[in-house]
């Protein structure tokens, strides 16, 4: 793309490979579409064993990068590296700096692993791997060793490097004639998969970079974890019409029901009753109707017990006012039928 002249820096065509460009002040654009930069990702992987610790193997074996399909970033990528049977913290990253960073041996980022090794260790096969052990490629650096128990003739240690060689667990077993049969990372960098099941991940805290940054300088910059996305909105629960009073006409508008034909769901009425009557815990305005001696509830509202005198009582609705029983001479409010 630099050479056939699609790149641009600052509004001028680059020409020259390898030119450095300042991201945070320049202007890059390809075809004319300006390059932003990705927002930085810090995420920790509870790695199974059975996956490559890589983005892709040519032998067809699962990968990690299932495993981050879903990290909100275009692509990120591990810190290091753990053995294909190898379980436990993974840490992966879209900043540079920070995976170099505690990849350096210089900077010493603890790595502690739980190690299951066939022959039980003495407390002078501890000491050896504790000062280091020496492998065809040097001596190992020394390491912190915690013997944690005996399982009949297997021994399980904890043990913590600050080292990044190819295998070197498993290596440093097999010269010393201890065979490693299981191996698990903990922690690195003093990040743990504490809470998380093999297979899932979480991104970083601000606090956790703030950690690793007072230790080993990066990252350059503090972020907080993208915000998860927003789960979808309940629909409300469908409000129940009440039951339809012997002999009432269905084909007109009753009590409960809306005249202008509208959804109740959509559109419920709280407090029932003239408005002096009105109780708060009333859920719907069924405009009275309760016979004598009832609980004031359904079986799918449960609504306060109202106090009812003789008969009916109604404060509103169209068929007849206090008390009225459907004679002539009923206590009806005028003009009302």
């Amino acid at each position: 793309m630099i050479t056939a002249g699609r790149v641009r820096v600052d509004g001028r065509v680059v020409t020259e490979q390898g030119t450095r460009v300042d991201t945070k002040v320049s202007r890059v654009e390809v075809d004319g579409q300006r390059i932003v930069r990705q927002s930085s990702v810090y995420v920790v992987l509870h790695k199974p064993r059975g996956v490559m610790s890589t983005m892709r193997d040519p032998e067809g074996r699962p990968t990690v990068r299932e495993l981050l399909a879903e990290v909100s970033a275009a692509r990120v990528y591990p810190v290091g590296r753990l053995d294909f049977n190898t379980s436990g913290v993974l840490l992966a990253t879209n900043d540079g700096d920070f995976a170099e960073a505690l990849l350096h041996p210089r900077r010493s980022a603890p790595k502690v692993y739980v190690v299951k090794v066939n022959g039980a260790m003495q407390e002078r096969d501890v000491e050896l791997w504790r000062r280091g052990v020496d492998l065809e490629d040097g001596r190992t650096k020394p390491s912190k060793v915690k013997l944690l128990r005996y399982e009949g003739d297997k021994t399980w240690l904890e043990l913590t490097i600050t080292e990044g060689r190819n295998q070197q667990v498993r290596r440093m077993g097999d010269t010393t004639g201890f065979r490693v049969m299981r191996l698990a990372r903990l922690s690195f960098a003093g990040i743990s998969s504490e809470g998380l099941l093999p297979g899932h991940w979480r991104y970083l805290t601000a606090d956790e970079l703030t950690d690793i940054k007072a230790q080993f300088g990066v990252p350059k910059r503090v972020v907080s974890p993208p915000k998860p996305k927003a789960a979808p909105k309940a629909l409300p629960a469908p409000v129940r019409q009440p039951p339809a009073r012997p002999g009432h006409d269905a084909g007109r508008p009753g009590r409960g029901q809306h005249r202008d034909a509208r959804s109740a769901d959509a559109h419920p009425r709280y407090g029932g009753g003239a408005p002096v009557r009105r109780d708060l815990n009333t859920r719907h305005d069924w405009g009275g109707g309760v016979r004598r001696g009832a609980t004031g509830r359904s079986d799918d509202d449960a609504l306060p017990r109202q106090d009812v005198g003789r008969g009916r009582s109604r404060t509103t609705g169209t068929s007849g006012g206090i008390g009225a029983s459907g004679r002539e001479d009923s206590y009806r409010v005028k003009g009302r039928r």
